[in-house]
């Protein structure tokens, strides 16, 4: 019974993060420069603005991209120029921006990649787009066909014009296709040589090689590439103080998720030997707080581990938010599609991933609920 729950859920979930793409709703994740989040009603009516670290507050509220600043819409299309037109490297257009004192919309310096990052996302030509890439967790990275990605063309307003972005992007992809995997990996031990440690930063960073998400589609993974030419990444000790602080936050983040069972009406036992939740004796859950840390470009990152022996039906992830004091968001990973023992999470993540992502427990909450079936006849 366990484990048909927590198939159902998988599917449900699932079904319910595409037709909200396929609607145009953004499902998560930075505007990003140029762009803005704007907060609609359940009737479509605009809210207002969301500031950066604003979520929205009601299960019935929806996010979209609307045009942000003018200046940062003139700066994105003089970006696109500048790669097209002038034949600029990125690197060489963020040098160029950094010169002139302009900054990301983080107020950040401009690096290669958040340049790079502009010129090959399709919501700066309006396009909601997701499940590209399958990492269901139990298989390999996926490259889905195109007829079964899940998007919504023309579901915001357009920075730039379709023209120019193709223009682009085809310039980006001729680069990647020159060079085998043999070429790459090679490129990859040159660098590592060279600067004596590698990451998606260090990579993106390099003017005469790929960019780190051209090894992220060929290995599946950066750490695949990464073991493929015998690199293993040094372990980060200095968030020891904070991880020491959230294990002690845990047992009453832990009482929080409980209460908001128990008020939806579920019943709640809960085993202090494994820290397990045993919801209406039908299914188990278990809680993990996963700390953020903050790339060099100052992007947001979790690494999530799971505890394959308990096996619970359904994994509640919270991830903390960039000063690992309050939740960012949550995801709801069914044990059906779970048998990764970790996960590392960027802000905005493929729809495979991010089909799990909610901004607040109340869905997980309204699942557990009991059902009264005499006051529903009724």
């Amino acid at each position: 019974m366990a484990g048909e729950y927590s198939r159902e859920l998988s599917v449900k979930v699932f079904a319910g993060q595409c037709r909200l793409v396929e609607y145009g709703f953004r499902q998560g994740g930075p505007a990003g420069y140029g762009l803005r989040r704007l907060l609609l009603d359940q009737s479509r009516a605009p809210k207002g603005e969301l500031a950066a670290g604003d979520r929205k507050s009601l299960q019935t509220d929806r996010v979209v991209l609307t045009l942000g600043p003018s200046n940062e819409i003139e700066q994105v299309n003089r970006v696109y120029s500048l790669f097209v037109h002038a034949a600029m490297s990125e690197r060489e257009i963020a040098t160029l921006l950094n010169n002139e004192g302009r900054t990301t919309e983080r107020g950040t310096p401009w690096s290669r990649a958040s340049i790079h990052q502009i010129l090959t996302n399709e919501k700066y030509i309006g396009n909601n787009v997701f499940n590209r890439i399958s990492y269901k967790l139990k298989q390999r990275r996926v490259v889905n066909h195109p007829d079964t990605w899940v998007r919504a063309d023309g579901a915001f307003p357009a920075v730039v014009d379709i023209a120019l972005f193709e223009r682009a992007r085809s310039i980006i992809d001729q680069r990647s296709h020159y060079f085998s995997d043999e070429e790459l990996l090679a490129l990859l031990r040159s660098v590592l040589t060279e600067e004596g440690s590698l990451s998606g930063l260090v990579i993106d960073e390099r003017e005469n090689m790929p960019s780190s998400s051209t090894y992220r589609y060929r290995f599946g993974s950066l750490t695949r590439a990464y073991e493929l030419i015998g690199y293993e990444p040094d372990r980060d000790y200095r968030y020891i103080e904070i991880n020491r602080n959230l294990r002690r936050s845990y047992p009453d983040v832990l009482a929080t998720v409980t209460a908001g069972l128990r008020e939806a009406g579920a019943d709640v036992a809960f085993d202090a030997t494994t820290d397990l939740l045993t919801i209406n004796d039908e299914f188990t859950a278990s809680l993990i707080i996963a700390r953020s840390f903050q790339t060099q470009a100052g992007a947001l990152r979790w690494r999530l581990r799971f505890d394959t022996g308990l096996v619970p039906d359904v994994v509640v992830a919270l991830r903390m938010d960039a000063a690992n004091e309050v939740p960012h968001d949550y995801y709801l990973f069914p044990s059906i599609d779970l048998s990764a023992s970790h996960l590392r999470l960027q802000e905005d993540n493929p729809l495979a991933l991010d089909a799990y992502r909610f901004d607040s427990l109340d869905f997980f909450y309204a699942i557990a609920a009991r059902t009264n079936f005499l006051e529903d006849a009724a």
